[in-house]
Parts: C-alpha cells; structure tokens; sequence
C-alpha cells in the first residue's frame, strides 16, 4: 500500500496547500470604476422635449434636503424618532415607522433575529433616522422638468400627511398626500407584504392649465461606513444588478468612483437598463430598489465627502403630465434578512432578474447554489442544519463513491504489480529516464493510472470551500442550534480544552486572543481523532519523512480548523468517518483484511522504540520489498500447516 500512501499524502499536503493559500494569500478581487458618463446623456430629458431618464438633481434641490443630514450632531434615537410625525410599521418579519418628514422609510427592525444568542438580545435594527448613529433609510420623491422647480416636489424634508391608514401592515395600505399650491398633489401609497417587501406607488394630479414635466427616484442613503466584517471572501457595500450583470463595489472604493461636478460627488452612472435593482447589502440583510421590471430606469452607486454620506439611487423617466390628468409610478423596496427562500419566491413572483444572487455565493457559485439547495431540502425533512449537514455529507460521499472504487481497484492492481516494478527498479538503476518509461510502459500495458489513487480526495477541496461559504453566508446557519452544546452552527465550537469542557470555573479564551488557537473545543478533537483513525486502515508508510508528516497531518488540521464554524467541523467529520467505512468495505471487497488494531499498537510500539533505541542499533530487514505491508494481509494467504 506505498503507493496508496503516497497519492494519500499528495492529496492530502494539497488540500492544505489550498487552504492554507485561500485564507492567507489571496487578495480580493478588485473591481474596475466604468467610465463616468458623460454629461450630455446625464441631462437626457432635462428642459428638452425628449423624455428621458431622470437628470442628476442638482445640490440646491432635493439633494440639499439630503446632504443637511450630516454625521455631525448626532443625538438620541428615540428623541430623533420623536421629532416628527410617524406611521408604525407592524408586519410578522417587520417593526418600525414611517416619518412623514421626507415620507422616509427610516425605522425598521427584523422581528425574527436577534443580535446575539442571548435571551434578552435585542432584535436586529435595520433602519435608523438621520442624526442618529449609523443613520440608514430610503426615501422616494420627484425631480423637477421643464418649468418646475424643486420647491414644487417633494423632497427630501416635505412635511406629508396621512390621507389614508394609520398604520402599515400586511394587506393595509397607507397613503401620504402633498399638495404644492400651485396646481399638482402627490400622493405616495405604501404597502407591505408579510416578509420584506414594500411597494411604493408615487401619482402626480395635475389640476392646473398647462402641462408638466418631471421624473421620480428612489433613494437609499447610508450615513458613514458601516462596520463590517471586512473579509475578502464576502461582499459588503454596493450591489447592483444590470440587464444581466453583477457588479459589486466596496464601500472603501465608492469614494474612488469619478468625481462628478454636476453632482458634486463621486458617482458611477449605469446607462439606461429594463431590469435590474441596486442598494447596498450587508453579510445577512439587504436594502434595495427595485423598479418595476421592463420600466427603464438608471442605477446610481455615490459618495459624497462633504457630508460622507453613501448612496445608492434609481432614477426613473421624465414624464409628462398634462393639465387634468394623472400619472402613477410603481416600484419595490426590498428591505430585510436575505431568505434564500424567500429571495427565490420574489425572484420568481415579480420577475426580479436575478435577486437570488444577492446572496454572495462566492466563486464556486456553481457548486455553492446547488451544495446550498440541496442542504436547504434536507434540512425542510429533517428540521435540524445539524444532522442535515451529516445527510448532505452522505450524498455527496454517496456521489463521489464511484471515484472513491475506481481509485481503490487502481491502487490493488498497483500492489500487484509490485514485484514487477521492483524489479524494474533494480534494472534501470540510477537512469531515471529508463526508470520512468518503463514504468509508464508497464502501466499503460496493464490500463492503470498511478494518479487516480487522488480522484476521491480531489473533488473535497472545491466541496470544502463551497460548503465553508454556505455557512459563512446564509443566514440559514446563522444561530442555528444542532445538538448540546452547539446552539450556533455558524459560529466555532465554544466549548474549550482549557477549561476542561466548562468544569474548571473559568470561561474560555476570547476569540481575539492568542490563546484561541490552541483553546481546542469537542469538535476539532473529534476532528484529529477522525482523521487519526482513518490512517490506520493502512499501515505506516516506510519512508521516515512521509510516516513523520502522515503522524502530524491529522493534528495539524485539528488546530487549523478549530476555530472554523461549528458547522464546517462536523462537516469534515463527517465525511472522515464516511469515507473510513468507505474504505474499510472496498478493502474488504478487494481481499484486503485492513488490520486497524495491529496498525495502531505498531505505531505505538515504533514510537517507543524509537525512544529506547540506541544510535548503534542495526536497522531493521527490509531486503524483501515485495512482501505486502505488516498490518494489511490477503484472505487466505497464510499457509496451511
């Protein structure tokens, strides 16, 4: 079994070598600015008699409104809150109020997480008003065409009233009116569905003599850069989908966008798409505007550094409205925890090109969707993402198990060509030339492939990343409890070895020191362990340098992983024990008899004797390279007496 332990130890160093690059080497990937648009397609619609796409508003109108908001003079929440006049927001998912300030969407909570574990947690705040800290919310409103002017729209700070509802829930509608005084009423109706989705229908009555121009937006502003986790491997910041294209724009890069004049602030303009949505997205939770599917539209991703204010916009056509008529617009707001369920059944319902990828699957997507989808329908039987985690162990050990065959039928034929190879060995001496093609000459004679002996092992490594960016992302995993002390699935094992598993009176290491590295929990050790036991199906390899790294392997992988999610580990033990049966049953199919016991008291027993013996000791008698491997023995090859 040399050759087994070989291509074990190849797949193996390179499983390693990947992690070990992923997590430490790879840069992010960094994204190039488009070219900023230029000013004369920017001004399409605006005071010509071509209606077009909204024009870039200017500072001294509705954007004013929104740069007052600045990160200075920040004060109470609830005091904000209680500085203007709101509409509660009270749905199943939602929790929060509308200030009639703006008509903005500035308060809002997810009902169903909570920020930690603890009982008496907070629950998830989304949405806070501007002037408070790490101010977040939307607002909807109209730029003036033609011979209005911005004081005849609303804007950012118009003091709307209540038409109609007092309150917004699943099913009852709230209307806003506005009326300028001179000739034209807004009105802005708000609905809410039982999950995360607003829809926002803004109509303009003209009652006046002549006909007007003007073009409604949406908006979401983000005062300051938010904390954020600051991983490379996930997005946080812009997201935008175009007519089929994903971009994704750092905040740290959204101050490098082309500076603008006309908007006073660095903007990335897209031209003019049908379908599409932009807002800003965090690890679990989103915000974004989503205009009415073929409506043409453009998306708007800006900073501006006087007020370090992050904004995202969908600017819609200019319309024209004339005198005694009215004109509505309709668009969605997205504003809540990215369900991948729930994304996929908006996806499909409103024809939202794409919004399932607003969850970041990474750059194994085309492993991580279908890893994700099938995690998603086990876990809908079994009710539990711990032990369905260990189902999806068993059907991708289950998909892999023909590779996992041949590979093993390829390294029995190998052991049976052993003699021959020796004897190759022998006769082409010190010319490794000679030694290679005769070697490749008696493989392909007899169809044998020495590599295949890493085919199972291969396909782990991209499995692996696949899975890690399931549980890193989906909020499915997020405060997931499996069983007894793992209550978060997503979060690493916190039970530690310092504290002898919670019965010495001291808690464990923080996470952020020093000592977490070596503060090993119950499942890394079972990791080791795992991976210990699942060597000793074959015995030790005769090479020192190789039985050496093969000693070490199981716990250096122990350590690496220890502070991976809860979710990951039991994954990777998992599949250790899977493919230990796997093995051991293949083994046995092939008239292998692996000798588990006799492998692990040799090993013993070398170590000890290692330590008892002397410099001068002879080495032991390997003159019959041919004879198979102490601790792996053919069915009935003994001899009868």
């Amino acid at each position: 079994m040399e050759d087994q332990n070989k291509n074990l130890l190849l797949a193996t160093s390179l499983s390693l070598l990947v992690i070990l690059v992923w997590f430490f080497l790879f840069p992010p990937e960094v994204e190039e600015n488009l070219p900023a648009t230029d000013q004369a397609s920017q001004s399409e619609g605006a005071g010509t008699g071509v209606p077009g796409v909204a024009p870039i508003p200017q500072a001294s109108g509705f954007a004013s409104g929104m740069l007052s908001d600045s990160l200075t003079g920040i004060v109470d929440r609830d005091n904000v809150l209680a500085q203007a006049e709101r509409v509660p927001i009270e749905t199943p998912s939602l929790a929060g109020s509308i200030s009639l300030v703006g008509g903005r969407i500035d308060d809002l909570s997810l009902t169903k997480y909570k920020e930690t574990l603890d009982e008496n947690s907070e629950i998830v705040r989304l949405l806070s008003p501007a002037g408070t800290d790490e101010a977040y919310y939307t607002l909807f409103g109209w730029v003036p065409a033609g011979n209005l002017d911005y004081s005849e729209v609303p804007g950012a700070n118009t003091p709307w009233k209540i038409e109609s509802g007092l309150k917004l829930a699943p099913g009852r509608p709230v209307t806003l009116y506005w009326d300028n005084g001179k000739g034209l009423v807004f009105r802005r109706t708000i609905s809410v569905d039982d999950s995360y989705m607003f829809s926002v229908v803004q109509q303009v009555s003209n009652r006046g003599n002549s006909t007007v121009r003007l073009a409604p937006y949406g908006i979401v502003a983000r005062h300051g850069e938010p904390d954020s986790l600051g991983f490379f491997i996930l997005h946080e910041g812009v997201i935008r989908m175009a007519d089929g294209e994903l971009k994704e724009i750092e905040y740290d890069d959204v101050p490098d966008l082309p500076f603008s004049n006309q908007e006073s602030a660095n903007v990335e303009l897209h031209d003019v798409q049908r379908n599409g949505w932009i807002g800003f997205t965090d690890k679990y939770w989103m915000m974004t505007l989503i205009p009415k599917p073929g409506l043409p539209f453009k998306s708007v991703a800006k900073f501006t550094e006087q007020s370090g204010i992050y904004q995202t916009e969908a600017r819609l056509p200019t319309i024209e409205i004339g005198a005694g008529s009215s004109k509505t617009v309709e668009s969605m707001l997205f504003a809540g925890a990215k369900e991948w369920e729930t994304i996929r059944a908006y996806e499909a319902n409103f024809g939202i090109e794409r919004f399932v990828d607003s969850i970041d699957w990474g750059w194994f997507f085309f492993l991580t969707k279908p890893i994700f989808m099938v995690l998603h329908w086990i876990n809908g039987i079994i009710g539990n993402m711990g032990w369905s985690i260990i189902g999806l162990t068993v059907v991708i050990k289950a998909f892999l198990f023909p590779l996992a065959y041949k590979s093993y039928v390829s390294m029995a034929r190998m052991k049976e060509l052993q003699p021959e190879m020796e004897r190759i060995k022998e006769k082409a001496g010190d010319d490794k030339k000679k030694l290679q093609t005769e070697m490749m000459a008696l493989y392909k004679g007899r169809k044998i492939n020495p590599a295949s002996g890493c085919l199972p092992i291969l396909p782990q490594i991209p499995i692996f990343f696949s899975l890690y960016k399931v549980i890193f992302v989906t909020i499915e995993l997020r405060h997931a409890p499996f069983i007894l002390w793992i209550r978060d699935l997503s979060a690493p094992d916190p039970t530690s070895i310092l504290n002898l598993f919670g019965a010495l009176p001291w808690s464990a290491p923080d996470p952020a020191s020093l000592l977490s590295f070596i503060s090993l929990g119950v499942l890394p050790i079972l990791l080791g362990i795992s991976m210990w036991l699942q060597q000793k199906l074959n015995p030790a390899p005769t090479d020192p340098t190789q039985a050496a790294i093969f000693a070490w392997l199981p716990w250096i992988f122990m350590f690496m992983l220890g502070r991976f999610a809860s979710g990951l580990v039991i994954y990777w033990v998992a599949n250790n024990m899977i493919t230990f049966m796997q093995q051991y049953v293949i083994m046995r199919s092939l008239g292998m008899k692996p000798d588990i016991v006799g492998n692990i008291v040799t090993s013993f027993r070398k170590r000890m004797d290692k330590k008892t013996e002397s410099p001068s000791a002879p080495a032991p008698d390997r003159s019959n390279p041919g004879d198979a491997p102490k601790g792996t023995r053919k069915r009935g090859s003994r001899k009868k007496k």
